[in-house]
């Protein structure tokens, strides 16, 4: 379906605008202390955390705990350095390594931070280990999860208005036109800020990795790796993650 043959008129285009406002990262907005940077956040941190030690259960529930008392220690040892750097005191933090071949690891908000034996595998040393963790603790210095609840709540709140703003003057083309109006802001404000997060997150744990007396240089040769076994990725602009290139080039410049 296309809506070249849908016109709409100023009185339309205005209250799209006006749906659109729900969702710019302007409004409601707090500044970061450990960013620098004003975040569109409107939930609170108890309730991202209700949410946490739900998925954190249902997590140690389905997916076995490494077998392997020293992977454990490490992963303890590790994250205990980086988290002590990082100036968060009322974070009740719990790292855990997971007998999954999966090469990921995962923050979640309250602290809960997961290692998969695969990444462990790939990482070479403790330096390595230590820019993964660093990254993960960043997203929880810079918020990273209310800021992303916050946006796809605004978005589904700007798209809902959308489509009532417009229904008198489209009928039933407004969902389709509110569709649209969701797509463009999928990947015209909540990707790109989730892009933005990946790279503010390495940053922030390049810098927790020199408070914590690990080589920053861990975080240079484990993306190398990464990247080298990665092969062919999406384009960047569609994707929640920076391009390799750009990852790689901003991870050089850090250190």
């Amino acid at each position: 379906m296309s809506l070249n043959l849908v016109r709409l008129d100023r009185r339309a285009l205005v209250r799209a605008a006006m749906g659109g406002l729900l969702v710019t990262p302007l409004i409601a907005c707090n500044e970061n202390p450990a960013t620098g940077r004003r975040q569109f956040i409107v939930v609170s941190d108890d309730m991202l955390e209700q949410m946490s030690a739900q998925t954190w259960a249902e997590i140690q529930r389905t997916a076995p705990r490494s077998q392997s008392a020293a992977a454990q220690r490490t992963i303890e040892a590790i994250g205990r350095r980086i988290a002590d750097s990082s100036g968060l005191s009322n974070v009740n933090w719990e790292f855990v390594a997971f007998d999954s071949p999966e090469v990921n690891a995962f923050v979640l908000p309250g602290g809960k931070v997961g290692f998969f034996r695969g990444l462990m595998e790939r990482a070479e040393s403790d330096d390595e280990l230590a820019a993964v963790m660093g990254h993960e603790v960043g997203h929880v210095i810079a918020r990273h999860a209310a800021e992303r609840v916050s946006q796809q709540l605004g978005v589904q709140l700007g798209v809902q208005a959308a489509a009532m703003a417009l229904s008198e003057d489209l009928g039933e083309h407004a969902d389709l036109a509110a569709a649209a109006l969701g797509a463009g802001l999928i990947y015209g404000v909540v990707l790109p800020y989730s892009r933005a997060h990946e790279l503010e997150a390495d940053r922030l744990g390049v810098d927790l990795m020199k408070q914590s007396a690990f080589d920053p240089g861990g975080a240079v040769s484990f993306w190398e790796k990464m990247i080298a076994a990665q092969g062919e990725t999406p384009l960047a602009w569609m994707s929640t993650h920076p391009a390799n290139d750009d990852r790689l080039a901003a991870l050089r410049a850090l250190i």
